[in-house]
């Protein structure tokens, strides 16, 4: 890729592309092999060595998941990436890299499920330790640090109700303790965020969500700032197995060639709805980063791209209006995960974060009515109107003394 590309499409769409190292394809191939033949038994023992860039073996290295590899890289600001099989791996990959026994972690609450489950569950039989502190409270978040902390670790806008994370004051009370600020950036994706410009470490993604787009794969990504921190998380990932496959890296690179557009279609569309759902007499309440509303909206002007396309909101009603809600769309798909071409509304209370206790939900502000709606690119007259028609249903249902 030439590194005359300066803008954010073009970067999606031209990076990871060396034609001239494909035998000119325009399109990077997918190298379908577990294996590469050695031109000579010398070649071969060098590339062991690390004194020559050659493939191996794809667990190690394949030419298609290294051009998936330098696109995201590039995307973030970063030094390199490491693909892994799923965003799970991604984050297990920077779990077993960064920490040891007797750390310390300060987390951010709400975060997405199985993250903090990987740290409570699992690391926590290793001697880990972890707090976890309000994703809006910065204050909160340098108080606990303490001798004993080796990350600090975030998500912003945060899963499932977009409070946001001030990047710059994480990374300045990480760095000030000597560790490192590990930012899982899914929600936003670099089109929107890049976490680097603002004292960032480490940068992960679930590719399935935006940068692949087409909910047709599953894969993750950890992108370092720092060459020595990549070398500890690619160690990791590929003596544990994490790394993705040929297949999946090209249908990633594929869905990211488009991210621009995608993002800024489903994140005009999610601007439109948040406002017309604010003023919606069956919504209690929205939240949405886009919203002068937000409490957080300047910081999201400041360290933001554009809020992106998820909104979180509550009906009056509560659980059962959420319920009928969700039961009664007809274009927008019941299904979790986002960031896709279509457009996707689930319960978090019930479904992404039904293994968090319910008085841990309500801290983390997760509600029993909580719906997320993670906005596609579909037309925006056929979305609202589906909604419309949805929440008409659901007003029938209230008491009078709700509506």
């Amino acid at each position: 890729m030439t590194s005359k590309v300066k803008g954010r499409h073009s970067k999606a769409i031209h990076g990871g592309l060396d034609s001239a190292a494909h035998q000119g394809a325009v399109s990077v191939p997918i190298y379908q092999t577990s294996t590469f033949a050695f031109p000579s038994a010398e070649e071969g023992a060098a590339r062991f060595a690390g004194t020559s860039q050659g493939p191996i073996y794809t667990r190690l290295g394949n030419p298609t998941i290294a051009a998936l590899e330098e696109c995201v890289a590039r995307l973030e600001g970063g030094c390199g990436a490491i693909g892994t099989a799923t965003g799970m791996a991604a984050v297990s990959t920077v779990f077993l890299a960064l920490l040891k026994q007797g750390d310390h972690v300060v987390g951010t609450h709400p975060l997405y499920g199985p993250s903090r489950g990987l740290l409570e569950k699992y690391f926590s039989r290793l001697g880990v330790t972890s707090t976890f502190v309000a994703a809006a409270d910065s204050t909160a978040l340098a108080a606990a640090i303490r001798p004993e902390t080796k990350m600090v670790y975030v998500e912003t806008p945060a899963n499932p109700n977009l409070d946001l994370v001030d990047l710059a004051a994480a990374a300045g009370a990480a760095h000030q303790a000597g560790v490192p600020l590990v930012v899982d950036n899914t929600f936003a994706g670099p089109h929107l965020q890049r976490p680097f410009e603002y004292g960032a470490d480490v940068v992960l993604h679930s590719l399935t969500k935006s940068l692949n787009g087409h909910t047709d794969v599953v894969a993750g990504i950890v992108v370092a700032r720092e060459p020595e921190l990549l070398v500890a998380l690619t160690t990791v990932a590929r003596s544990f197995g994490f790394t993705m496959d040929p297949h999946q890296a090209w249908l990633v690179l594929r869905g990211i060639r488009t991210l621009g557009m995608r993002v800024e279609r489903a994140q005009a569309n999610a601007q439109a709805l948040a406002a017309w759902l604010e003023s919606h007499p069956a919504v209690e309440w929205v939240r949405f980063p886009g919203l002068a509303s937000h409490p957080q909206y300047e910081l999201a002007k400041r360290q933001m791209d554009g809020p992106g396309s998820v909104i979180a909101f509550e009906l009056r009603g509560g659980v059962e209006a959420g319920r009928r809600l969700m039961n009664s769309v007809k274009v927008i798909t019941l299904a979790v995960s986002l960031g896709g071409i279509e457009s996707l509304i689930e319960h978090p209370a019930s479904m992404t974060h039904s293994t968090v206790p319910r008085e841990e939900q309500l801290r983390q502000g997760i509600t029993p009515g909580l719906v997320r709606l993670a906005v596609g690119c579909e037309d925006l007259v056929d979305l609202r109107d589906d909604l419309d028609q949805a929440l008409a249903l659901v007003e029938t249902a209230l008491p009078s003394t709700a509506r």
